[in-house]
């Protein structure tokens, strides 16, 4: 079933309403469909090299909103059903830990799940639902979806389709090494 997914969503490139399809993609992606923008993303701007930057921005946009969907549908069915549920089991209290020691690192988890193949959606859900301040929600998917969709297409404007293959199947690696490598400065500047 995914792969038929994938395939319908790369014939979609070549379409002529093809951004505005990336950008229900990008938006749904953020809170419940399974497959990534890139998939889309990626033979759009192969055939359109000019468009690179159009396409990520697009990309982005759409992504953050979806992530803002996303964040509402956490913190609003929390509060209606999940804190209810958890109060009854005695749970409640060890939920407010949870939520505090999320929000705690809420900024690295919306960065790093914004540029790694990690579901987006998941975190998205998940700061709505710790209720993580929307402010630093929205300036976090910003950056990080903004970094994730911009490499990529800058990436494919200067190497072109030879770089397709290397997004597609390590980008996830480079991305989580670059994470790696930029948690662990900030920890060196920090404790140092």
């Amino acid at each position: 079933m995914l792969h038929r997914l994938y395939s319908r969503m790369l014939s979609l490139a070549d379409h002529p309403q093809a951004l505005w399809v990336l950008a229900f993609v990008a938006f749904v992606e953020s809170s419940v469909f399974p497959i990534p923008p890139d998939v889309l993303m990626i033979p759009m701007i192969i055939a359109r090299p000019s468009r690179a930057w159009l396409i990520a921005g697009v990309a982005m946009v759409a992504s953050v909103l979806g992530g803002m969907l996303g964040y509402a549908i956490g913190y609003f069915f929390y509060e209606q059903i999940g804190a209810p549920i958890l109060q009854s089991l005695g749970k409640g209290d060890a939920m407010e830990t949870f939520s505090t020691k999320f929000n705690d690192f809420g900024f690295w988890a919306v960065l790093v799940a914004g540029i790694t193949p990690f579901p987006y959606k998941v975190i998205t859900i998940m700061s709505g639902w710790t209720a993580m301040p929307l402010g630093t929600f929205i300036v976090t998917s910003i950056i990080a979806r903004g970094v994730r969709f911009f490499i990529v297409a800058g990436l494919l404007r200067v190497f072109g389709a030879p770089a397709r293959a290397f997004i597609e199947k390590r980008l996830g690696l480079v991305f989580t090494a670059f994470i790696v490598l930029l948690v662990g400065s900030f920890y060196l500047v920090r404790y140092l």
